[in-house]
C-alpha cells in the first residue's frame, strides 16, 4: 500500500482540487496523486458519487496510450517492427506506405480525424465503413508532428488482425487484466459519471451522447476509475506487471514528433506525450471526449504520478502538472543512498579523454551503464551507453544514441570519431593523421 500524504501535503492538493473545479466549472472532477505503487491521496469535488475513486469516466485520448502498449508488445513478439509500412499488416489504406512507428509518434501525416461524422459522437463503424481516401493524408512522411486520431484508429484495427479478435478484447486480455485494472471498459460499468457540457455564458449543463467508436475506439473509448488511472500510473513508472519490458516502456518515452504549438518543451514518443515543465521531463497523455476530460501524467525520475478525471467538455485546466508540482514541493523524494559498486569496464578506461583537442569524461554511472560528455561547465555532447549481449556499448540517448562505442587500450572509436588520452595523440588511430612536427608554439 502507499503511504500516505503528510495531512499539510493533503491540505495543499486539496485546495488546488477544489480551485480547479470552481473554476474550470467541471460538475465533477475527482483526482490523485501516485506513489509505490497505487493511489497515495484524492478526493472528488462536486456531484461525485461515493466512492469517488471508484466511479467511472470516459479517459478519451489515453486510450491511445494502451493501444500503443498492445502494438508494442507485437514488436517485442517479433511480429512486427515500428520500421513496417502499415500495408504489410493492414492492406488497403491511403496510409500504407507510412511506418508503424510514425504512426505512434503522430509523424504519418495522416489527417487529424477520420471521414465522415465526428467520430466523438456518432457510432461509429469498421475499417470499410470509413471508405479512406487520399484526402486522410495531409503530410508527407515524418514532415512534421501532426496529431492523429484516425492514426490510432488504424493501430488498433492493426491489432485487433494480429490478434484475431476484437481491440476491446486485446486490451482487456492483454493490459487491464494483467494490471488489476477491473473497472476500466471500453463503455460504462456500474458507477459512471454522465458526460455534461457547460453553458458558456451560464451556469447550466447539457448532456453529451455516448457510443462506442467502432474502428475509432483504439483512439478513444476507454472509461476507468480514478483507482484504476492510478494503476496505470503506477504502470508508467514502471511498475509494468511484464505486461511490457521495462526498456521498451522507457523505449515508449523517448520523444520523436516534436509539438511545435505547446507553450513549451512538447514531444511525442510511441504513444505518450512528453513534457519539460519547470525543469522536469513528464511523461503520460491527456484525454478529452464531448462531456469529460482526462489526464495521467508521471515524474519517472520522482517516482511519482498525477490523474484526474473530469464530466465536462471543456474549462478544466491540466490540474495534474500542478499536483505534481505540489506533491514534489511538499514532499520531495528521499533518493537511495550511494553505495560503492563495481565498474563494467576496467577503471583505466576510465577518466579524460580528447576529441582531437576537445577534452571529455568516461564514467561509470548507476545500472552498469557509462556516460561520456564534456568536463564540469564545459559545453558539448553528452550520451549514457548501454552494453548489450554482444559485448558491445550502444548509446542511449544524446548524439550518439544508437552509435556503438569501441573500448580500446589507447582510444575510444565512436561513430568514426576517436577519442585519444592526450589530444592528437600520435600514436593513436586519429583519422587523417598527426603532423610529424607535433605541437608548436
Amino acid at each position: 500500500m502507499p503511504e500516505a500524504v503528510l495531512p499539510a501535503t493533503a491540505r495543499t492538493l486539496l485546495a488546488r482540487v477544489a480551485r480547479t473545479q470552481r473554476d474550470g466549472r467541471a460538475p465533477s472532477l475527482v483526482a490523485g496523486v501516485v506513489r509505490d505503487g497505487g493511489l497515495a491521496w484524492s478526493a472528488g469535488r462536486g456531484a461525485v458519487a461515493e466512492p469517488h475513486a471508484d466511479v467511472q469516466y470516459r479517459l478519451g485520448s489515453i486510450s491511445k496510450t494502451v493501444t500503443a502498449v498492445l502494438v508494442m508488445r507485437l514488436r517485442d513478439e517479433g511480429r512486427l517492427s515500428l520500421d513496417d509500412p502499415l500495408e504489410r499488416h493492414l492492406p488497403g489504406t491511403p496510409l500504407g506506405g507510412r511506418t508503424i512507428g510514425q504512426l505512434l509518434s503522430h509523424l504519418a501525416g495522416a489527417s487529424a480525424e477520420s471521414p465522415g461524422g465526428w467520430w466523438e459522437r456518432v457510432p461509429g463503424g469498421s475499417l470499410a465503413d470509413l471508405a479512406l481516401g487520399e484526402d486522410d493524408v495531409v503530410l508527407g512522411a515524418a514532415r512534421r508532428f501532426h496529431y492523429s486520431n484516425l492514426g490510432f484508429g488504424l493501430l488498433g484495427e492493426l491489432v485487433a488482425r494480429q490478434r484475431g479478435t476484437s481491440w476491446d478484447d486485446a486490451v482487456h486480455a492483454e493490459v487491464l487484466a494483467p494490471l488489476g485494472m477491473t473497472r476500466t471498459s471500453p463503455r460504462p460499468s456500474g458507477a459512471a459519471a454522465e458526460g455534461r457540457a457547460v453553458h458558456p455564458w451560464a451556469d447550466a449543463v447539457l448532456p453529451e451522447p455516448e457510443h462506442h467508436a467502432g474502428v475509432m475506439a483504439a483512439a478513444g473509448q476507454l472509461w476507468a476509475t480514478l483507482a484504476d488511472l492510478g494503476r496505470f500510473a503506477a504502470f508508467l513508472l514502471g511498475d509494468t506487471a511484464e505486461v511490457l519490458d521495462p526498456a521498451t516502456l522507457e523505449e515508449m518515452t523517448e520523444p520523436a514528433g516534436v509539438d511545435s504549438s505547446a507553450a513549451g518543451w512538447s514531444a511525442y514518443g510511441l504513444g505518450l506525450q512528453v513534457m519539460r515543465v519547470d525543469g522536469r521531463r513528464l511523461v503520460g497523455h491527456g484525454g478529452s471526449m464531448p462531456g469529460f476530460l482526462a489526464g495521467v501524467f508521471v515524474d519517472r525520475d520522482e517516482q511519482t504520478g498525477a490523474v484526474s478525471l473530469a464530466n465536462a467538455t471543456a474549462g478544466v485546466e491540466p490540474v495534474v502538472l500542478g499536483l505534481l508540482a505540489d506533491l514534489r514541493a511538499a514532499e520531495p523524494r528521499i533518493v537511495d543512498a550511494w553505495t560503492p559498486s563495481p565498474s563494467p569496464v576496467p577503471l583505466e578506461s576510465l577518466g579524460v579523454w580528447f576529441w582531437g583537442v576537445s577534452p571529455s569524461v568516461l564514467r561509470a554511472v548507476g545500472g552498469g551503464r557509462l556516460h561520456l560528455g564534456p568536463l564540469p561547465g564545459r559545453g558539448g555532447r553528452a550520451s549514457r551507453f548501454e552494453q548489450r549481449a554482444d559485448g558491445r556499448w550502444v548509446g542511449l540517448d544524446g548524439y550518439y544514441a544508437g552509435e556503438t562505442l569501441r573500448i580500446a587500450e589507447d582510444h575510444l572509436d565512436l561513430g568514426t570519431f576517436i577519442f585519444t588520452r592526450t589530444p592528437y595523440d600520435p600514436a593513436a588511430p586519429v583519422p587523417g593523421g598527426v603532423d610529424e612536427r607535433g605541437w608548436q608554439a
